[in-house]
């Protein structure tokens, strides 16, 4: 079944026969609202923009960035109801296609892309990047996935042409978890910093919290997961609250929704405590919050940490493996508090609401801009500029139609 979705960027199904030269093709799950996903968009809009050709394939084109997605960037979606049933799809593109460079993220999607490539006998150069912790991010998998999705990661990463972490937290716990020589792994951090990142901050933003006069605001952004740790700065927050006039909001969607609004309804902070939901443009209530707090058990690289930062806002995080520490450079920029510590978070919230002299946080945030990364990724692809074809997708003839996966 086709069903049509406009888009103002070209779309195509899978199985399109095309006459285009991919150099750089770029594979991710979908489009959630994610924080790998968000720099599989940002590079692929970047390489893009400097003039290669580039391919986005994706298992399902839906999720909250496929607006995000340049003219520029050919999304392709694989149509498969689940991520191992792309399989097949992958295989067929990558023979059709003969992309010179392959970009994947994500545990599955990395190992998928691997058997896709060895299966394909193509020449395509695959780069896998990991953006979270095995460790950490395999204890809250169903059992039967937490050992089976490293046992496969074990075994693929090697055939691997590159192996990128976004942090040094996060290649020396991969090199660890998969036994790999950690000099085969380069770290890259996100391109989390982004001159659409300082035009979108820079808009007004009409809320009744950010008035004049108002009490201030503490940020949160991310998913809704056991990840975050947001029963942490609630209580914490509650703490606060009972000593000073503040508010809280907490951007984001997730599966914990219904259980964080339960408990601060049962706390007496509705009034309070925010959750407005995912939000296309958090970079104008970083810009205007006070302070912008991160309370992860764990991270991969911690995107909005460095946005927060960016946008000017002093910033407060636990010191969570693997990468708030790296970017806040052990507390040099920001203050770093235990993981799940109520009292130490506080503490912090408290004295940083009061504090007058603040590090200069965009100059910091500076380190993580998209022209590094994508100069740090090219660098690990084998590419260079005398390899761009002529770039665009003007000249190729496109369906605007997608696989109905439902």
């Amino acid at each position: 079944m086709i069903s049509q979705r406009k888009r103002e960027h070209p779309v195509r199904t899978e199985g399109e026969a095309t006459s285009n030269d991919v150099a750089i093709a770029l594979f991710v799950p979908s489009l959630v609202g994610g924080g790998a996903e968000r720099v599989m968009v940002t590079l692929a809009n970047g390489f893009a923009e400097q003039g290669w050709r580039v391919d986005l394939v994706v298992v399902v084109a839906a999720g909250a960035y496929l607006a995000d997605v340049s003219p520029r960037v050919r999304l392709v979606e694989l149509g498969a109801s689940r991520m191992f049933f792309s399989l097949p799809a992958l295989v067929r593109y990558l023979r059709r296609e003969r992309p010179r460079v392959l970009l994947s993220a994500l545990n599955y999607a990395n190992v998928v892309a691997l058997w896709a490539n060895r299966l394909a006998r193509v020449k395509t150069r695959l780069v896998v990047s990991q953006h979270n912790s095995v460790t950490r991010g395999m204890r809250s998998e169903p059992t039967i996935r937490s050992w089976l999705i490293p046992l496969l990661m074990r075994h693929s990463y090697p055939w691997a042409s590159g192996i990128v972490a976004v942090s040094n937290g996060v290649a020396e716990d991969l090199a660890r978890s998969l036994s790999l020589p950690r000099e085969r792994i380069d770290v890259i951090y996100n391109p989390a910093v982004t001159e659409r990142l300082r035009e979108l901050s820079a808009l007004s933003l009409a809320h009744p919290w950010l008035a004049p006069g108002e009490p201030p605001v503490i940020l949160a952004v991310g998913r809704l997961t056991a990840q975050k740790d947001y029963p942490t700065l609630i209580h914490a927050f509650v703490a606060l609250r009972a000593q000073r006039n503040a508010r809280l909001v907490i951007l984001g969607e997730g599966e914990l929704r219904e259980n964080l609004e339960a408990m601060v309804a049962r706390l007496g902070m509705t009034d309070d405590i925010a959750f407005p939901g995912f939000v296309a443009n958090p970079y104008a209530w970083m810009r205007q919050a006070k302070l912008f707090v991160l309370s992860s058990a764990w991270e991969g690289f911690g995107n909005v940490l460095a946005e927060a930062m960016a946008c000017g806002t002093p910033v407060i995080s636990t010191d969570c493996p693997s990468g708030p520490a790296e970017i806040l450079e052990n507390g040099t920029w920001g203050r770093l508090v235990p993981v799940a510590d109520v009292e130490a978070l506080r503490v912090a919230m408290c004295e940083e609401l009061d504090g007058e002299r603040r590090a200069d946080v965009i100059q910091r945030a500076q380190h993580f801009g998209l022209e590094e990364a994508l100069k740090a990724y090219l660098c690990v692809m084998q590419a260079s500029s005398s390899d761009i074809p002529n770039a665009g997708y003007d000249a190729i003839e496109v369906r605007d139609e997608t696989t109905d996966t439902h």
